[in-house]
């Protein structure tokens, strides 16, 4: 996980994701870099447009966890209320919900191997 967030550090100061620039950040988190993960990384990264991956999938993401959260927020609120029959409905939901996530989560873990 941290070969990837150096490649999107590097990739936001707009620097080149090289093998030497993420072992460089890598080393610097205090982290002894494994030199086949990086060499994968950027391998996979050289073929990946990293700005349109990212405009498309915090939509994505951000879309399937705000639903999320508020339905996580309902469901809690209406046992405090003494509501009934609301947690049937809820629950399906948050199956829905939590299956939305899956699938963005699917599409950003293919991009990154």
């Amino acid at each position: 996980m941290e070969y990837v967030y150096a490649a999107l550090l590097l990739h936001k100061l707009k620097q080149n994701i090289t093998e030497d620039s993420v072992k460089s950040v890598v080393q610097a988190a205090g982290v002894t870099p494994d030199d086949v993960r990086v060499k994968a990384l950027v391998a996979a990264l050289s073929e990946v447009q990293i700005d349109e991956v990212l405009k498309a999938a915090p939509v994505a993401v951000a879309a399937a966890a705000a639903p999320a959260a508020a339905g996580a927020a309902a469901s809690t609120a209406a046992p405090a209320a003494g509501g009934t029959g609301a947690a049937g409905g809820g629950e399906a939901s948050a199956k829905e919900e939590e299956k939305k996530e899956e699938e963005a989560l699917e599409g950003l873990s293919s991009l990154f191997g």
